[in-house]
């Protein structure tokens, strides 16, 4: 593995081809959300503050961590890829050594009987049947000999294939170690870095937090996020649920189609086969006036079957509009991108509600502050705040989909899931973000680690429950 950083491949390996395509989806979602982000921060009349210094090193501690969690889970998938190609690979040698010790005795035999027998077999004037029977059993020789040719020349190609993949496999794993020194050099200089602002900023962050006005507008923050993620999320649900309906159109028209087509083939199948009928029984008329002495007939004409016009089945009209005529696009509107359905929700409706009260704490820790507590002479708490080691594994409390992971002001790295009937989870503080936006979670899933990002005094997690973007104590939902 430490040779990996050395030595650079210089062909492109699946993984950076994967890695690449991966990014260039994410691009246009991201665009999104920063566009969203820089609305909400239009509105801010607070600037200077403290924390937002610590907002690109804190990005930049998350974006490590996360990075180094998702090679750690690529380098050990790649390993067992590794060992289960070294398996077959072995495996596939022993076949092809078999394979060849059997040729190699098939033809030595074949040398020693020499290349004449079947020249013998023929002149030696012996029982034709005994002949015949000598024949095929050299014709089941041969034959049995190029089977085997064949699966030796197959099985050496699987062997080059499984050399290739292995070696790709080779070439990954030194990516990924590279990667590895590179995220953990620059994870060590980002905590450096932002240990000596917090030694700096300590007595402004210390004064900024107890202002009430500080709070106020870090809740209307929240509030205004959550509020611009709904719209987002109904808009893609809206398109997401139009792209199945096209697709659904789509579908319809090609099976349409396809029937069409196979009714048009059985009725001209049928109209041959009663041409062809009614052929024959004019032949057979014929036949019969000819044996009575009858005069004989010219043969009736037959008339070929006639070859039916193909049955087109026009696509959704919207596709296929050659007029500038009005179109229907709540039935077949244009394809959506991916971008466009990323935040679409994941959860069906009404599968959150039957949870209440079942909800597994997203962290293990001191519940520190609950909702509704006076936060001194401040607003009341929105959600409750759970005191939990630094790192320490957050996990989502419901099956959902990430619809925000960034730093924001007053929160650090933010991360939001949203589980379908207009609610969402929201866990704030975090020292790692360690899922991105659009990805689909399921309940317990590590989603962040705990920290004190965004200014916050101590290590754990600020938790918020929202539904249709009005927070609610999580108490009677969550198990704490």
């Amino acid at each position: 593995m430490a040779l990996a950083g050395g030595t650079a491949h210089a062909r492109t390996t699946e993984r950076a081809k994967q890695k690449a395509a991966a990014e260039a989806e994410r691009a246009g979602l991201q665009q999104k959300l920063s566009a969203l982000k820089r609305d909400i921060s239009k509105t801010e009349s607070a600037k200077d503050d403290a924390a937002d210094t610590l907002a690109e090193s804190e990005q930049a501690i998350s974006d490590a961590n996360r990075t180094l969690r998702d090679l750690t889970a690529e380098q050990a998938a790649t390993n067992d890829k590794l060992a289960r190609l070294s398996v077959e690979h072995d495996r596939l040698v022993v076949t092809v050594e078999q394979q060849k010790q059997q040729l190699s005795r098939l033809l030595r035999q074949q040398y020693v009987a020499g290349n004449e027998d079947r020249i013998k077999l023929l002149l030696s004037g012996d029982n034709p049947n005994r002949i015949n029977r000598d024949l095929q059993m050299l014709a089941y020789v041969s034959q049995a000999q190029a089977r085997l040719l064949d699966a030796l020349r197959a099985n050496l190609k699987a062997v080059e294939a499984n050399q290739a993949e292995a070696q790709n496999a080779k070439d990954e794993l030194a990516e990924i170690a590279a990667e590895e020194l590179q995220q953990k050099a620059l994870l060590e200089q980002e905590k450096g870095r932002r240990a000596a602002l917090l030694a700096t900023l300590s007595k402004r962050l210390a004064a900024q937090r107890k202002e009430a006005g500080n709070v106020e507008r870090d809740e209307q923050r929240m509030a205004g996020l959550v509020d611009k993620l709904s719209r987002l999320i109904k808009e893609q649900a809206e398109a997401a649920a139009a792209e199945q309906r096209r697709q659904q159109a789509l579908a319809a028209a090609r099976a349409a189609k396809a029937k069409a087509e196979a009714e048009a083939k059985a009725q001209a199948l049928a109209k041959a086969r009663a041409a062809e009928a009614e052929a024959r029984a004019e032949r057979e008329r014929l036949a019969k006036a000819g044996k009575t002495g009858a005069a004989k007939l010219p043969p009736a004409p037959v008339k070929p079957p006639v070859k039916p016009e193909p049955i087109v089945v026009d696509e959704p009209k919207v596709a296929q509009q050659p007029k500038p005529e009005p179109k229907d696009e709540s039935s077949t509107p244009p394809a959506a991108k991916p971008a466009d359905i990323a935040l679409a929700p994941a959860a069906p409706a009404g599968a959150f509600e039957a949870l209440k009260g079942q909800l597994r704490a997203p962290v293990a820790g001191k519940l520190a502050a609950k909702f509704g507590a006076k936060r001194g002479d401040g607003p009341s708490w929105k959600g409750v705040f759970i005191r939990a080691t630094e790192g320490a594994d957050i996990h989502a409390i419901a099956a959902g989909r990430v619809v925000f992971a960034e730093w924001l002001r007053g929160f650090g790295n933010l991360i939001i899931v949203d589980h379908g009937g207009q609610y969402m989870s929201i866990y704030g503080n975090n020292q790692s973000l360690l899922k991105r936006a659009g990805d689909i979670v399921k309940a317990g899933d590590a989603i962040a680690s705990a920290g004190n990002s965004g200014g916050n005094e101590e290590s754990g997690l600020y938790f918020e429950l929202r539904h249709q973007g009005r927070p609610f104590d999580p108490a009677g939902w969550v198990r704490f």
